[in-house]
C-alpha cells in the first residue's frame, strides 16, 4: 500500500507488521487532519511562523508523515488542488527543517570529516526540498563518473596506484602519477561525458544544484570545481579549493606539501575544461591583479559561503517570483552559518516586510539587530514602528468581505470566479480570483500604470488574476475576454483559491466561495454558454461588453 516506506526497513529486521500498519494509517489520518484545517486558518495571510507548531510536535513517526503528504501531493487528476497547495508546504517546511538540523550539525564537525560534495548536497536539498536528492545517489553517480575514469587511465598505465582497491584512502605522492589521473579526469569528462561551463545560460540557480550538473553536465565554476576535486581526492590526489575573485578555482601542489608560496602550485579551471593555470594566467583569466591572499586555500565552510552567496545574488535578480522563495531559502542558509550577519538578517527583516508576512518573526529580527549592532537603531526603528502598525492592522480586521453579484454596485461585473481569461493585450492567459466593482488601487498606481488611458479608466470593474507566468496581476473588465481554449494555470498559489480543475474553468475552494458565494453558478453557466453551442456566437457578442 505504500511502497515508498520500503527503504525504511531491512529484511533481517523483526517488524510488527501489524503495529507498523497502525501507526501508519493513523499518521495519514492526523496528516489529512492538519492539511484540511490550513486552508481555513490561513487562506487569508501566509502561514504564520507558529502556523507548524502542531506538526513540530506530531505524535506520530515523521516518515509516516511525510509519506502520506507525498500521497497527497500525488493524487491524479485535477482534484484536491487546495489539499495539494498546503500538503506542499507542510512538506516544504518539514523537510527544510531537517535538512537545516543537518547542516548544523555538518558545520560543528572536524574540518577534515566536512566533504565537499556533501555541503554541496545539503545546500542543493535546501533549495529543493520536494526534490529526491540524497546524498548516496550523488556520490554513486560520481563513483561512477571516477570508474570511468580509472579504466581511461588503465589503458595508459596499467599500475598506477589509482587503481588499487583502496585509492584514494592514500594519497599517491609522485607528481607524474598525479598528473595522469587529471588527464584521464579531463579525457572522461570533457571528451566523453562533455561536461562544460555554463557560458550560455550562466545565472541559472540549476548551475549550481550539484544533482542538476551530474544531469545537465554543465555548471559554474564552483559547482564544477566541487565535483572535480572530489573525483580527484577518491583518486589519490590531494587538490584544494581557492575563492578566487570571480571565478573559482583548485590548486594543485608542485612543491613541498603545505607550502605558503604561490608559485608552487598549479590552479586548474573546473569550468574551462580542467585546464591547468600558472599565477600570470589565472589574473589574465579576471582581467586584473589580484593580492597572494586570494590564491589560498579555503574551508568547506567558505566554499558554502560562496555558493550560497551565489543563488542569494541570483535570488535578488530573480524579479517574476513574486515569493521570493530563492531568496528566502538562500538566506536561511546563509544565516544558519553566520547567525550573527547584521547584513544579512536586516535584508532578511526588510524581505519578510515588503512581503507582508511573520511580523513577529520580523520583530525578532530586529530585536536581534539591535543587540548586535546600536549603530542600526534607525533602520530598525522604522521598520519596527511599520511592524506593528501591521499587527495593529491585522488585528482590526473584521473578517473576509462578502461581496453578492446581486447588489446594485456590482451590476457592471460581467466575469466571475474560476473563468479562464484572456488579456487583450498582452496576451497572456489568467484565472480570475477576486473583483472589484471599480479599481481599488491607490493614485500612485493607477498614474503609473497609466489607467486613465484606458476608454472607461478606473471606473470598470478590475480583476484580480493569477498568470500563467507566476505573477498575480490587477486587470481593467475591457482588458480581459474569454479564452477560447481554456488550460490549466500553472501558478504556485492555484491551490489556494481553487479545489479543482474542471477542464474548461476552476472551481472555487470553500474559503473563496465564502467571499463570492453567487460566482460559482454564474461560472458555470457561462462555461456551458461559451463552450457547448453558439460558441462563436456567444464569443462574438461579449467582444464589446460596454
Amino acid at each position: 500500500r505504500w511502497p515508498s516506506l520500503l527503504k525504511y526497513y531491512s529484511h533481517s529486521d523483526s517488524v510488527s507488521w501489524l503495529e507498523e500498519y497502525k501507526a501508519r494509517h493513523n499518521a495519514g489520518l492526523e496528516a489529512q487532519r492538519i492539511v484540511a484545517s490550513f486552508s481555513k486558518r490561513f487562506f487569508s495571510e501566509h502561514v504564520p511562523c507558529d502556523g507548524f507548531s502542531d506538526i513540530e510536535t506530531l505524535g506520530c513517526p515523521s516518515h509516516f508523515f511525510e509519506d502520506e503528504l507525498m500521497c497527497i501531493l500525488n493524487m491524479e487528476g485535477r482534484k484536491g488542488l487546495t489539499w495539494k497547495y498546503y500538503a506542499k508546504k507542510i512538506l516544504y517546511f518539514l523537510r527544510q527543517q531537517n535538512i537545516l538540523k543537518n547542516l548544523k550539525e555538518y558545520l560543528q564537525r572536524p574540518t577534515e570529516r566536512q566533504s565537499f560534495l556533501e555541503g554541496a548536497v545539503l545546500i542543493d536539498q535546501y533549495c529543493n526540498p520536494l526534490s529526491d536528492i540524497c546524498l548516496k545517489s550523488v556520490q554513486a553517480q560520481v563513483d561512477d563518473i571516477t570508474d570511468k575514469v580509472r579504466k581511461v587511465l588503465r589503458t595508459k598505465n596499467p599500475r598506477h596506484p589509482s587503481l588499487a582497491s583502496k585509492a584514494g584512502e592514500v594519497l599517491i605522492p609522485e607528481v607524474e602519477l598525479q598528473r595522469q589521473v587529471l588527464d584521464a579526469m579531463n579525457c572522461v569528462l570533457y571528451e566523453q561525458l562533455k561536461y562544460k561551463g555554463n557560458e550560455l545560460d550562466y545565472y541559472n540557480s540549476l548551475n549550481s544544484y550539484i544533482h542538476q550538473v551530474l544531469i545537465r553536465r554543465t555548471g559554474i565554476p564552483i559547482s564544477l570545481s566541487v565535483l572535480y576535486l572530489t573525483i580527484a581526492r577518491q583518486l589519490g590526489v590531494k587538490l584544494e579549493p581557492v575563492n578566487f575573485p570571480s571565478h573559482f578555482l583548485l590548486r594543485w601542489c608542485q612543491g613541498k606539501e603545505g607550502s605558503t608560496d604561490i608559485f608552487d602550485y598549479t590552479y586548474i579551471d573546473a569550468f574551462g575544461k580542467g585546464k591547468q593555470l600558472t599565477v600570470k594566467e589565472c589574473e589574465y583569466l579576471i582581467g586584473h591583479h589580484v593580492t597572494e591572499e586570494f590564491y589560498g586555500v579555503v574551508t568547506s565552510k567558505e566554499v558554502l559561503q560562496r555558493m550560497v552567496g551565489n543563488l542569494l545574488n541570483l535570488g535578488k535578480r530573480e524579479s517574476t517570483d513574486q515569493s521570493y522563495q530563492l531568496l528566502r531559502d538562500s538566506l536561511d542558509l546563509y544565516l544558519a552559518m553566520y547567525p550573527d550577519n547584521v547584513q544579512h538578517l536586516m535584508l532578511q527583516a526588510r524581505l519578510y516586510f515588503h512581503l507582508g508576512i511573520w511580523p513577529e518573526k520580523v520583530l525578532d529580527i530586529l530585536q536581534h539587530i539591535q543587540a548586535l549592532d546600536p549603530s542600526q537603531h534607525g533602520a530598525v526603528g522604522y521598520l519596527v514602528q511599520h511592524t506593528l502598525e501591521h499587527i495593529e492592522r491585522r488585528k482590526e480586521e473584521l473578517g473576509p468581505e462578502v461581496k453578492h453579484r446581486s447588489d446594485e454596485k456590482h451590476k457592471e461585473v460581467c466575469f466571475s470566479i474560476g473563468l479562464i481569461m484572456k488579456h487583450k493585450r498582452y496576451g497572456y492567459n489568467c484565472v480570475i480570483y477576486g473583483w472589484d466593482p471599480a479599481c481599488m488601487m491607490g493614485h500612485e498606481w493607477i498614474r503609473n500604470m497609466n489607467v486613465h488611458s484606458l476608454p472607461h479608466g478606473p471606473h470598470q470593474p478590475f480583476y484580480n488574476v493569477l498568470v500563467e507566468d507566476g505573477s498575480c496581476r490587477y486587470a481593467a473588465q475591457e482588458n480581459l475576454e474569454y479564452n477560447s481554449e481554456p488550460r490549466e494555470i500553472p501558478h504556485p498559489d492555484i491551490g489556494r483559491y481553487f479545489s479543482e480543475f474542471t477542464g474548461v474553468h476552476y472551481l472555487a475552494n470553500t474559503e473563496l466561495e465564502i467571499r463570492y458565494p453567487e460566482d460559482l453558478e454564474l461560472t458555470r453557466a457561462t462555461v456551458q454558454k461559451i463552450y457547448s453551442s453558439g460558441k462563436e456566437r456567444f464569443l462574438a457578442g461579449m467582444q464589446g461588453w460596454e
